[in-house]
């Protein structure tokens, strides 16, 4: 089943008529490969997915590879290759802009800085997630809250799958993803920390906690806050400082992004347990 998602294809298409480097960031099998392909066929000159070896090869000289091509020219996983972004801004640069670029990735610190660095004033971002409500039709929505909105665990064919597929893919994400952008935390811990996270979600955060339940300092406990912030696996909501009358709070509210992921860690499976659970029922 297919699922159109024109809104953010009309976010990219705009985005490339303004500037030369689009940047395309998300979590790891959120539909960015798809939306990309959506508008330039993978068999093309023009399509390099560095997770593919020939096309790893076909850039191992970069500026020669992409100088001669024009029009939307695609890079998928382009944290693989960091090298190119200084490449990138050499071709944005031509006059005329005979080539626009797409340039796709799994959300991490090191792409992010390393486009802004390279390319500032050059490029545009755009962050997507998983499916959204107005994507689906409001008839989906227990379904959607309950499997989130990964497309292959959303539309996984039972409900057994739909858990599977997210399990596998905690697994994924700790022990291959972040290991390659180049976090030293075992996969162990990490998984324990977002565990003690999804029992915080929608609460204030307070480090302490955690860190005295994994043995660590706090200071280190906020680090693999911000480690899964950046993988667009947790969202950090900043207190507002305006509202003067109150107690100030300085610590934000965490939320695990995805519904599915949520209770994937809060262990809720069925319809039935996410409703009689404490904080989700409500």
């Amino acid at each position: 089943m297919l699922i159109a998602r024109q809104g953010i294809l009309d976010r990219i298409r705009a985005a490339l008529a303004r500037a030369p480097v689009v940047v395309l960031t998300g979590p790891r099998q959120c539909g960015k490969t798809t939306l990309a392909r959506a508008l330039l066929h993978e068999d093309s000159a023009n399509y390099f997915d560095l997770e593919d070896p020939a096309s790893l090869a076909r850039l191992d000289e970069p500026q020669t590879a992409l100088g001669p091509l024009r029009d939307l020219v695609v890079i998928d996983e382009v944290q693989r290759r960091p090298d190119l972004f200084p490449v990138l801004r050499v071709l944005a640069n031509r006059r005329g802009k005979p080539a626009r670029f797409l340039i796709l990735g799994s959300a991490s610190g090191d792409l992010i800085r390393q486009s802004s660095e390279s390319l500032a004033g050059r490029l545009e971002r755009i962050s997507i997630g998983g499916f959204a409500l107005a994507e689906l039709g409001h008839e989906t929505m227990p379904k959607l809250w309950r499997r989130g909105g990964f497309p292959l665990a959303h539309l996984a064919r039972t409900e057994a799958d739909s858990l599977a597929w997210r399990k596998q893919f905690i697994q994924t994400l700790l022990e291959r993803d972040l290991p390659q952008w180049g976090v030293r935390v075992p996969a162990a811990a990490l998984r324990r920390f977002w565990t003690m996270v999804a029992h915080y979600h929608g609460q204030t955060w307070n480090a302490a906690e955690p860190a005295r339940a994994l043995g660590v300092n706090p200071s280190t406990s906020r680090r693999y806050l911000d480690l899964l912030t950046d993988a667009l696996m947790i969202r950090q909501l900043q207190p507002w400082h305006a509202n003067l009358g109150k107690r100030q709070v300085k610590s934000p509210k965490v939320y695990v992004r995805d519904s599915g992921l949520l209770h994937q860690f809060l262990g809720l499976g069925t319809e039935k347990e996410l409703l009689s659970h404490p904080k989700l029922g409500a």
